[in-house]
């Protein structure tokens, strides 16, 4: 009884390689389209990659220059409450464009070389 168990594990076992290899092309066709499918896909995700990393610095850049004109835009908002005050626009005239009061003189001392 053990031989007869034998040749019916062999006869199926031979079996089932004929149903492998019917089915291998068609395996093989499905292993192909995975592959494919799954080379896309990667593509996909490297070039979404490249694209945010790209928009990461395009956005750094932009907090930079935004920062830059927040600062400038300070700057010229003090520089104006400056200018409205007189003494001020008085002494700013005075000391670089050398106006002087009536019946001041005004001396120009050579700079000291360094």
């Amino acid at each position: 009884m053990t031989e007869v168990k034998k040749q019916t594990k062999t006869v199926s076992s031979k079996k089932r390689r004929k149903k492998r290899r019917k089915m291998t092309p068609i395996l093989k066709l499905i292993c192909i389209i995975m592959i494919l499918v799954s080379c896309f896909m990667l593509y996909n995700v490297g070039k979404e990659i490249y694209t945010t990393a790209t928009l990461r610095k395009e956005i750094a850049e932009a907090e930079a220059r935004y920062q830059q004109i927040l600062d400038e835009s300070a700057y010229l908002t003090s520089e104006k409450a400056k200018l409205e005050d007189p003494n001020y626009v008085q002494s700013y005239a005075r000391g670089n464009y050398m106006l002087s009061k009536e019946g001041e003189q005004i001396f120009y001392l050579p700079e000291k070389e360094k």
